[in-house]
Formats: structure tokens, sequence, C-alpha cells
């Protein structure tokens, strides 16, 4: 998992609350477990004009020119803002999958949904959970500003906007670790290591019939 520890990138203002995981992730794109490949898809059924289906070749699809993420000042953000319940609907992992393949790197909302949070983070994705008020600020200088960089440090827990305004936030400090060392479930697994393999040739002496054959 990449690393996060300082993030200053575009942002980009999707103004709608509950966006749901079958919105992030329309469910025929659900066929792969690899992690990579579902960008062209992210948001497809807002992004395009046509019905989507896996296999297409995306760049001859016919882009929705209303839909946020298509404007041109946007394109290549890396900072999502939204509103209230990002993330709800049904528990699929590819949401946050398809959100990182997007590009993004973070994700500042009023809330979100409970399993897509946890699952954001375990696939490196940095949530951030901003009052009402200071989530209407960012959207406001976004809006106004365009090519509008938010810089986010993860170490300092704060948000800053051109404006010269800065937003702090609170993140579970597991989490935080998690994240700025690059750590995802296997890597805190292989922390460990030198121990799993001393158990295991412990085992390969203690019981050698379950490593014959």
């Amino acid at each position: 998992m990449e690393k996060f520890i300082h993030l200053e990138g575009l942002a980009a203002p999707l103004d709608r609350n509950n966006v749901d995981t079958d919105a992030i992730i329309p469910k025929q794109f659900l066929k792969s477990i690899k992690r990579s490949g579902f960008g062209p898809n992210a948001f497809d059924e807002w992004r395009y004009l046509d019905i989507g289906m896996p296999g297409q070749d995306a760049g001859k699809r016919p882009l929705n020119p209303h839909f946020v993420l298509n404007q041109p000042r946007y394109r290549g953000a890396s900072i999502l803002l939204a509103r209230q319940n990002f993330g709800c609907g049904s528990s699929r992992e590819h949401a946050p999958w398809a959100l990182f393949d997007f590009g993004f790197r973070a994700i500042i909302a009023e809330s979100f949904a409970d399993i897509f949070f946890n699952n954001s983070f375990k696939n490196g994705l940095l949530l951030i959970v901003l009052p009402a008020a200071a989530i209407e600020a960012l959207f406001a200088v976004v809006e106004a500003m365009p090519g509008c960089t938010l810089l986010i440090d993860l170490p300092a827990q704060t948000v800053s906007s051109p404006d010269g305004r800065v937003f702090p936030f609170a993140v579970d400090p597991f989490r935080k670790e998690c994240l700025i060392n690059g750590w995802d479930d296997i890597g805190l697994t292989l922390r460990h290591a030198d121990k799993i393999h001393a158990f295991e040739d412990r085992r390969r002496e203690t019981q050698p019939w379950l490593f014959s054959g």
C-alpha cells in the first residue's frame, strides 16, 4: 500500500448527499477481484451517456458533459469533496478500489457510511470528516477558484485551503500509523515475518508429518 504523509492535490466537488456504492461502481463491474482496473467505471452511470458494460473501451464512450468530474478544470483531481453519508449502500470493497484507481487519494465529507469508511482506510484512502461549516467553506473555495488545490498534512491532521484557512481533523491513531507507513493487512502481518518463519520451522521439527507428501 502506498504511504500517505502529505498530499497537495487538485480538489473536485461532488455536491451530493448519500452517494452509495452502487453509484461509485455499478454492480455489473464487480466480477473481478483485482484491485486495479476499476477507475474507468467509477461513477459510471453519471460519467457516461450510454449504459456501461464490462470490456468496453471507456475512451470511446460518450461523456456526460454535466457531470462534475468530466469538467476539464477537475480532471486529475486527487481529493474529492462530498456531503453527508458518502459510501452508503452495499458493503462492496470495489468502491474504494474504483476511487483509488480513478486517482483519488483522499475524500473529505461531512459523514461516511461505516463499512465504506473501514474499507477505504484498508485500501490506502484517507477519509476526512469535517463539520458542515468547514465543508461549505471548502466547496465555496474550490468552486470559486479553478485549479484549486488543497494541502492535507496527515501527521499534523490538517487540511489547508489556498485562502489561508486551516481545518483540523480527527483520525484514529492506528489507521493514521498504517497510512503513514503504507501498511495494509498483509503489510501488518509481514511485520512479524521473522516470528512466522520461526514458528513454521518449529512445526517442521515437531510435526514433520504435516509437511510430508
